[in-house]
């Protein structure tokens, strides 16, 4: 058996956009939450015994080596051939990490990283944000779940593995990077400048509500880290020290981390009586894991989804809706319900491949579909609006995807822009003129950069306010529902 620093990590496969690199997946695990060390055979003398297929790959490797007109580095033939047998499977799960890659995947597990704060992964063949880490420099750009990544500093994404555009898009702190996105909804792609900053991982945000005399507390964890369970514990354990009424698990934007974390926690909260989640084998064999506890948690309980948490939230979700009844509020999920296990090669390279599926307690795979809320609640539209880029000022009769936003942006604002479909109307520029008013900026009725600085500065502040979360404002009203 063989244990290491990164053996219980959950994976969607995605990226920590950092200068550590990725975060990574779910493992298969023994009792001893070790991973079985993969069998090896003694290489071959001579290639006598090599599968017929095998053949072909040394003869084309050794014709290129000897023959090809330029010198030709070896281990790069290697590296492509692997990197070429991996990539025909089509799953953007299953990787090779080069012995550098490798380094920087453990790294990347620290405490803190360097970069923009968000996790990508590739659906589709299509590079895509899973989502930013709360209060991020991503998250204050305005990046946003399932964007599209189409342009990194103004060069196109196409041809990338998901490695180069990691290493594109990190960097050190105080230094930018320019992200062209596309999302649904907008007819061209926006470019999102964000300025790279230390990001500490702090997982854990714990408060408690007074709503009518009764307490509800609510835990937000924004990613599993190797602290999370035990942060969690604590919270819980504070709030439950006074009567508490309630509680909501907030797992929105959540990308996933250590299967240890989501296992400790399901583990103070499912009771023994079903699986929280099943590992199911290349033969269909259906392994289900269970926890010890006993009694369920003397007060309701409710999960807070949308569409960036992925894989760990998910299979806290899951096991939440399915084990105990819980409901989950909110948006559907991301949808990742592949299993990976890392294989090292010897010389520090790894291939991580998908080995296994999970399931929820019911035996539902979720892979590309997502859990479904039982109470499916949306924010307000403004929230969904994007950062505005103003080249050049927006105007009277313009009609674009930046108008569209600027306008979803002053009507969540209250500034009634008259409509939010991208045409710059005149009852647009009398919201445009109240809003410099307001602001004391030079009112011209039209967005220069100033104004459109001022407007999204505004917007970002309306969502932060705690009783614009829908979501949020759901889920306690379906607590103190069942406290009458």
């Amino acid at each position: 058996m063989v244990k290491r620093k990164w053996v219980a990590v959950l994976v969607l496969f995605s990226f920590m956009i950092g200068a550590g690199g990725m975060y990574g997946g779910l493992l298969v695990l023994d009792g001893n939450e070790n991973i079985a060390e993969p069998q090896r055979q003694a290489p071959e003398q001579g290639n006598e015994n090599l599968p017929d297929e095998l053949h072909k790959v040394q003869t084309v490797y050794e014709v290129i080596a000897n023959q090809y007109v330029e010198k030709v580095n070896r281990t790069q033939l290697i590296e492509g051939a692997i990197d070429g047998m991996v990539s025909s499977l089509k799953d953007p799960y299953s990787v090779y990490m080069d012995a550098e890659t490798a380094k920087q995947f453990e790294e990347s597990l620290d405490s803190s990283f360097e970069g923009i704060g968000a996790e990508i992964t590739v659906v589709d063949g299509k590079l895509t944000i899973v989502a930013p880490f709360k209060d991020s420099p991503a998250e204050k750009a305005g990046l946003k779940p399932k964007d599209q990544i189409v342009t990194i500093d103004g060069k196109t994404v196409s041809g990338l593995t998901i490695y180069e555009a990691t290493k594109k898009i990190r960097g050190k702190k105080g230094s930018t990077v320019t992200i062209g996105i596309m999302r649904p909804g907008m007819t061209k792609s926006l470019n999102v400048k964000v300025k790279r900053d230390n990001i500490p991982i702090e997982t854990v945000f714990a408060k408690v509500k007074e709503k009518q005399g009764k307490r509800i507390g609510v835990i937000e964890m924004t990613s599993f880290s190797e602290e999370t369970a035990k942060d969690f514990k604590s919270a819980l354990k504070k709030m439950e020290k006074k009567e508490l009424n309630g509680l909501i698990i907030d797992v929105r934007g959540n990308p996933g981390g250590f299967l240890t974390s989501v296992e400790a926690i399901l583990k103070e909260l499912v009771t023994e009586n079903k699986p929280y989640m099943q590992i199911e084998e290349k033969s269909g064999r259906k392994v289900p894991y269970f926890s010890e506890t006993k009694k369920v948690k003397p007060y309701p309980i409710a999960v807070l989804t949308d569409e960036g948490s992925a894989s760990a939230s998910e299979i806290l979700a899951g096991a939440l809706k399915e084990a105990e009844g819980y409901p989950i509020i909110g948006e559907t999920s991301f949808g990742k319900g592949t299993v990976q296990q890392p294989v090292p090669l010897g010389d520090g390279s790894n291939l991580k491949l998908t080995t296994h599926k999970w399931l929820t307690p019911n035996g539902n795979w979720i892979h590309n579909k997502g859990i479904q809320p039982d109470i499916e609640v949306r924010q307000p539209h403004y929230f969904y609006a994007h950062p505005l880029q103003v080249n050049k000022p927006l105007t009277r009769e313009m009609n674009n995807d930046s108008v569209k936003s600027a306008q979803m942006m002053l009507d969540g604002l209250g500034y009634a822009p008259g409509r939010t479909d991208g045409y710059f109307s005149e009852e647009t520029e009398k919201a445009v003129r109240a809003l410099q008013v307001q602001e004391e900026i030079k009112v011209t009725g039209k967005i220069d950069k100033q104004t459109a600085n001022q407007l999204e500065q505004k917007w970002m502040e309306e969502m932060k306010k705690e009783k614009n979360d829908l979501q949020l404002q759901a889920a306690l009203s379906y607590i103190k529902s069942l406290n009458k």
